[in-house]
């Protein structure tokens, strides 16, 4: 098995080439979306771009390791994807609107947009979406105030969903990372909970999954990340977020009902359960302009995120998108979102907006429908999967705009099936399954041995006559390593067949998820230790200031290890100093049951085992694990009011600190 002894990445197989070179794609100068993506270039970004993190030679984002990114699709990258990964490589400011809209791409995943005044009256502007890095943030402003004025002020900022590359860079686009006195922070109601809530119940888990979907540790290149699906990747700068002061309830998102922020006008349309648990599309009267927020960009969107994420509702996507057609459609002239290029209606497509917006409203509602008639006819989550894999109707399917670029048919079918039905399929034996690292020693005895195991997956893939066989190889292999993580034959042949999925695959979050677990294949050491990699900081200071007191404590109790504390009661006072204004000033906390209970009053005296006085920023390391009871006395964070510091001591004791770099494909 030497020929698979490799820790680097291979070229495509035979198999592999035959079927990336079948996947037909339009010539450049004939791709429908090549020209909307290049449409008002004003100045290109350079080629070696680098924005680096503040105070620090470490870049946030860098474009020049995409620099191979030209010409024919290597046999390593789906032609699909490349075609793709090259549109996504039109990056500067765009004029989307003359003296209206301007748009800065390919500073990180996502745009950041600026509106004006289109009378030109007034130099003040609301920015939308302000990327995912601080960084990133204040060289996409000082780009567009190189062009447009250094006067341009800005008067309100807007949010249109609560995911982090729409907010996080926020705090980079004012001097010293303060909000101005009346500045608007504009985002869809529910915005704050779910922003906080995403990035810190599940954070550590999904920020580990993210590092695979974004290929953040792959190398650029033809056999490593080529882009994200929706851009080329996420910044890894400085992130933190601002709390709504305006916030669009179903109240003001009112067809036809107009909202002044300085000089623009704006009407709202609320978007819940969409591509978001909160987001909101927003239209500009004065400009027929509508903007999308991430609800209809030229791909085939997730309904289920691979980093993690709650199931999104496509039968509401598809209704909400009609509702864009219904209340913008014959009002509108241009469209752009916080993803990919604008479009634009014309003389030879005047309905090219409402044809779009149409086509993905029933792209969804067909996924949706067609899923659920299956589940009816008895089909599995998988089986409708592979049922209905290749069979959307090609009206819909045909149109580049809805590729598989960043969600899939497949696995939205599944997140379909799993939102009504959840992850049982209804076979009993499928009802208490045994984990891969009991069930995997089984299979491997089973079916004779490890040797046994790997030389039929070698068979497999050396004898591949479709992908079907590379994905029977990569299950029996991950049997092999699940029940022996130091079978170094079964770990490389198993990183060779999902290298080669990877190489197949349209989707860019497929592929990053492919190729990532093989390099953990190859580099991650059998016993999960060894990384020489600082771990990720998941949330941030400025999201902990943000957090209200209940989800701080939420937090707390995520981190308690029930099962070690459930023979422990404890109940604890706090007097919390410099909180939030909406939060109160004095709460209980009960451990009970190996639960942690949170009410927003006053502990009794009579039966607390202790009470503290405890700064709000004292609290927040705490509530991380970034410091201790001990050391917050130390630091003068820490007061002991009634009792001794005994019991909070125990409390902190029961907390666990979560590993970031656990296994994914390994055990």
């Amino acid at each position: 098995m030497t020929g698979f002894a490799h820790s680097t990445p291979q070229p495509a197989t035979s198999l592999t080439r035959d079927l990336n070179a079948a996947v037909a794609v339009p010539p450049p100068d004939q791709d429908p979306e090549a020209a909307l993506a290049a449409r008002g270039l004003i100045e290109a970004l350079p080629a070696d771009l680098t924005v680096d993190r503040v105070d620090s030679d470490v870049p946030a984002w860098r474009l020049g390791p995409y620099a191979f990114l030209a010409g024919e699709a290597p046999d390593t990258v789906n032609p699909s994807l490349w075609r793709n990964a090259l549109l996504n490589m039109n990056t500067g400011l765009f004029e989307v609107v003359e003296d209206a809209v301007y748009q800065v791409r390919g500073m990180d995943l996502s745009n950041i947009s600026f509106l004006e005044d289109p009378t030109g009256a007034s130099r003040e502007i609301v920015v939308v979406d302000p990327l995912v890095s601080e960084e990133c943030a204040a060289a996409a402003l000082a780009l567009y105030r190189k062009h447009r004025g250094q006067d341009r002020t800005i008067c309100a900022v807007l949010f249109t969903h609560s995911h982090i590359d729409h907010y996080g860079g926020v705090l980079g686009l004012f001097e010293g990372g303060v909000l101005p006195d009346g500045v608007e922070v504009i985002a869809p109601e529910g915005f704050l909970e779910h922003a906080v809530s995403e990035n810190v119940y599940a954070g550590n888990a999904m920020q580990r999954r993210a590092l695979f979907m974004y290929g953040a540790l792959l190398e650029r290149s033809a056999q490593g990340q080529v882009d994200a699906g929706l851009g080329k990747t996420n910044s890894t700068g400085n992130s933190g977020v601002l709390a709504p002061t305006f916030s669009v309830t179903a109240a003001k998102a009112v067809r036809g009902r107009v909202h002044d922020f300085g000089p623009v006008r704006m009407e709202f349309q609320l978007t819940p359960g969409t591509e978001a648990p909160a987001e909101l599309n927003f239209y500009l009267p004065d400009v027929r302009t509508v903007c999308m927020a991430e609800n209809a960009t030229p791909t085939l969107h997730n309904l289920y995120s691979l980093r993690g994420a709650q199931v999104r509702d496509a039968k509401a996507w598809s209704e909400y998108l009609n509702q864009s057609v219904e209340w913008y459609g014959d009002r509108s002239d241009t469209l752009f979102a916080s993803h990919f290029w604008p479009r634009w209606n014309t003389e030879d497509t005047p309905d090219a907006l409402v044809s779009f917006l149409t086509s993905q409203a029933d792209l969804y509602r067909y996924l949706h429908d067609q899923a659920l008639r299956l589940a009816n006819h008895g089909r599995t989550m998988t089986e409708i999967a592979e049922d209905l894999d290749a069979g959307v109707p090609e009206s819909l399917a045909g149109q580049w705009f809805n590729r598989g670029y960043y969600g899939t048919v497949n696995h939205d079918l599944k997140a379909v099936y799993q939102r009504y039905l959840g992850w049982y399929d209804g076979n009993a034996a499928h009802l208490h399954t045994l984990p891969p690292e009991e069930a995997g020693p089984r299979y491997v005895e089973a079916m004779g041995g490890a040797a046994k195991v790997v030389d039929l997956a070698r068979q497999a893939f050396e004898n591949a006559k479709s992908v079907d066989d590379y994905r029977w190889a990569a299950e029996l292999l991950s049997h092999a390593v699940f029940a022996d993580p130091t079978d170094h034959e079964a770990r490389t042949l198993e990183a060779a067949v999902l290298e080669q999925l990877g190489y197949l695959a349209e989707s860019g979050p497929w592929r990053n998820f492919y190729l990532a677990a093989a390099h953990e294949l190859r580099t991650r050491p059998a016993d999960g230790t060894g990384t020489a990699l600082p771990s990720q900081q998941i949330i941030t200071p400025s999201v902990l200031a943000a957090m209200p007191l209940d989800m701080l404590f939420d937090y707390m109790g995520i981190r308690l290890n029930g099962p070690q504390a459930a023979a422990s009661s404890l109940t604890l006072g706090f007097t919390i100093t410099g909180g939030l204004a909406d939060d109160p000033d004095q709460c209980t906390v009960q451990l009970r049951n190996g639960v942690l209970v949170y009410t927003p009053r006053p502990a009794d005296a009579a039966t607390a085992d202790a009470s503290y006085t405890v700064t709000r920023a004292g609290l927040n390391d705490l509530t991380v694990g970034n410091t201790t009871p001990d050391q917050l006395v130390a630091d003068d964070a820490l007061t002991v009011a009634t009792g001794t510091l005994a019991p909070l001591n125990t409390l902190n004791g029961l907390l666990d600190t979560f590993d970031y770099w656990f296994g994914l494909t390994t055990p």
